[in-house]
């Protein structure tokens, strides 16, 4: 049986060709907000991404302050570091004022009046309310030796002529309290620095070859990665601090706390790195660089690390805080720094007899700015992870 089916002619459908020319600018149009972040380079996005985190920005405005005590401790401090007054020991903190009798005068501070209390036999401070004390300031006071280099005596605030002015009280030989959180900032938030400096550059070599290379030398690497880390990290902190020789000079026992801490700190880097490089080293970029003849530390130090430079800016933020709490640490159990030189965790040191800190309770003001860095430096590198993150 057959059909007869009618077929009908194809249409022609006509050819249409844009003479134009193509311009892939205009080809989508695009806000200028889109246009601007398009165009922008990683790191101005990671800013971008940053100011947003608004915890984390102002975490980073407080570290900035902390860190103008480390060059500048001696302006900022009215006493020097070790300096004494035999007439003031266990001082209580002295409370700023600035109205007397209902009158405007200005920021001071009562004058105190001692005697010992005949039952305790303690030394008991008073405030004599006959007696102004106000604060100098931009004044000349106690001579110190500005980076070694040059003697001066200007400093932020100052006691008044003949007077006291301590914020936050005074230990048991009469060394102000306030001066000795300023100077011991410089070696507490820089030790910090030094320590991850010797994190990154162990993490970036190790990591970088275990990553790129594999094989052999990853297993090797791993190994001695994963022995490090079964180790418990403060008694093994103590047992090498305890090897330092005491006849060390302060400024040879801070570089050894420095390098231990940045010693047991690099395998968590070099993993991290080891990760991104096992992923980075088969794109089309890093390949193309081998087959140009490009030699590993090269390829290495050029077309893999600053793809996650961020990243490690990030991890490193995150590290300084624990090596800060090592210092501490270490110095409060007298395994650490030890005076004259001063940090935070010397200063702690005084409040070790639990009896001394129920009657002298200000001996433990250290512990609120290694509380406040420790939070601050977390805030900031979580805001500067979540900044280096491409899928946020």
């Amino acid at each position: 049986m057959s059909m007869d089916v009618k077929q009908t002619p194809a249409r022609k459908v006509e050819h249409y060709v844009d003479p134009t020319p193509f311009n892939p600018a205009v080809a989508e149009e695009m806000t200028p907000e889109q246009e601007r972040f398009y165009q922008a380079s990683q790191w101005k996005i990671m800013w971008w991404k940053f100011k947003r985190h608004k915890i984390a920005v102002w975490s980073g405005v407080i570290l900035i302050l902390f860190y103008l005590c480390v060059p500048f401790a001696e302006q900022i401090a009215p006493y020097t570091a070790n300096q004494r007054d035999s007439l003031h020991l266990y001082a209580p903190p002295q409370q700023v004022h600035f109205f007397h009798e209902g009158r405007f005068v200005g920021p001071f501070v009562y004058g105190m009046t001692s005697e010992i209390d005949m039952d305790t036999l303690q030394w008991v401070f008073k405030d004599d309310p006959n007696n102004v004390q106000r604060i100098r300031f931009l004044c000349r006071g106690a001579d110190y030796k500005f980076w070694g280099m040059f003697t001066s005596n200007v400093h932020l605030f100052c006691p008044a002529k003949g007077g006291t002015l301590f914020l936050l009280g005074t230990d048991r030989l009469g060394r102000d309290q306030f001066s000795g959180l300023v100077y011991g900032a410089r070696l507490s938030l820089t030790v910090g620095l030094v320590g991850v400096t010797i994190s990154i550059v162990l993490g970036l070599f190790f990591g970088g070859i275990a990553g790129y290379f594999g094989g052999i030398l990853d297993s090797m690497i791993q190994r001695m990665i994963e022995i490090l880390r079964s180790l418990p990290e403060l008694p093994l902190w103590m047992a090498l601090s305890a090897a330092l020789p005491v006849t060390w000079s302060p400024v040879w026992i801070y570089f050894g706390l420095t390098i231990i801490l940045g010693l047991l700190d690099w395998p968590g880097l070099a993993r991290a790195v080891r990760s991104k490089l096992l992923s980075l080293r088969e794109e089309e970029y890093a390949k193309a660089a081998v087959l140009m003849g490009a030699k590993p530390g090269r390829v290495i130090g050029r077309h893999l690390l600053p793809g996650f430079t961020s990243h490690i800016i990030a991890s490193a933020t995150l590290s300084i805080p624990s090596m800060i709490l090592g210092e501490t640490a270490l110095s409060y159990l007298n395994l650490g720094l030890r005076r004259p030189s001063v940090s935070w965790g010397v200063l702690l040191n005084e409040a070790q007899n639990i009896s001394v800190v129920t009657v002298y309770p200000w001996l433990m003001a250290p512990v609120i700015p290694i509380i406040i860095v420790v939070l601050a430096f977390n805030f900031l590198g979580d805001g500067l992870r979540d900044a280096a993150d491409p899928y946020k």
